[in-house]
């Protein structure tokens, strides 16, 4: 077994090429030696993280219990409900309704996996399960080889740039996610690891700049609808990359331009609630009557 480093998607690819094996199969190997676990171990628990996912988009899509939020609850089973009449097709308005009920099981206290937050918990997972587990035919055991892929693409943002909205903006968490998730869809597809990358490159440049404005500083509003904007941007970058489109700019120069731009960010348009839709009369008011209720609760 071999530790592979590496910090760059460059040299992630380069360490794919050498030993002719998958993002997936390093990322799996790299835990094996970091953890002292053997291989069965590591997958073991990644397994669990996706059947925990699983259960979050079920409990968020439950129409007999809605997952309700302070300002939310509800809209997945919407969304689910109107497919059939979706101008984007039903299996989209399916991977739309997934990735909305993750968020709306988190804002009610549910159990989600955050990948890479909380905040955008809901992309990878209704890419994943409901796009390539149950429209396309991949096992569990795909889906599973499928998060490391994703974990690694997280990992090499992580690193370079920022996967919280507090230092680089949404860009950083919904960015990061759907980048994640198109270059794991890829991968499942048999891509190699270049146009893997190429396809996060494009999800990341597709909200580069995005602003972290959550109404009252809750995990909700604008939250969740972008986890549904984020799920069609990883298929959208997935599908382009599939096809032969290339990314003018490679995966890390993107990466790289992620942190300028969001080093560049106002401090009120990353998660402080004080810019953007936050700073709405609208988003005020609800700020001001979720506040008040807290103290009554007190």
């Amino acid at each position: 077994m071999k530790t592979y480093s590496f910090h760059k998607g460059d040299e992630l690819c380069r360490l794919c090429s050498e030993d002719n094996v998958s993002i997936a199969e390093i990322m799996l190997q790299n835990e094996m030696i970091h953890s002292e676990r053997s291989r069965e171990e590591v997958i073991a628990e990644m397994m669990h993280h996706l059947t925990v996912m699983k259960e979050s988009i079920e409990e968020g899509l439950n129409p007999l219990e809605h997952q309700h939020g302070v300002m939310s609850g509800g809209d997945a089973a919407l969304i689910m409900g109107y497919a059939p009449q979706s101008c984007m097709g039903v299996d989209m308005a399916r991977v739309i309704a997934a990735s909305m009920a993750v968020v709306e099981t988190n804002a009610a206290m549910g159990r989600i996996v955050a990948a890479p937050t909380a905040g955008a918990s809901g992309i990878l997972p209704a890419v994943l399960i409901e796009c390539a587990g149950h429209q396309k035919g991949f096992s569990d055991d795909d889906l599973c080889m499928a998060l490391f892929t994703a974990g690694a693409v997280g990992a090499l943002i992580a690193e370079n740039a920022s996967i919280a909205g507090a230092s680089g903006g949404c860009q950083a968490e919904t960015g990061t996610a759907a980048a994640m998730a198109a270059a794991a869809m890829c991968e499942l597809l048999g891509a190699d690891p270049e146009v893997s990358l190429t396809a996060a490159a494009i999800a990341i440049k597709n909200c580069m700049g995005l602003v972290c404005d959550p109404v009252a500083g809750l995990v909700e509003c604008p939250c969740i609808k972008r986890n549904a904007i984020g799920a069609a941007n990883a298929l959208l970058s997935c599908d382009l990359a599939m096809a032969g489109i290339r990314s003018r700019i490679p995966f890390d120069e993107v990466v790289d331009a992620m942190q300028s731009v969001g080093a560049s960010m106002d401090p009120e348009l990353k998660e402080t609630a004080a810019g953007g839709i936050a700073a709405t009369p609208t988003g005020r008011r609800i700020a001001q009557s979720i506040n008040m209720l807290m103290a009554d609760d007190e």
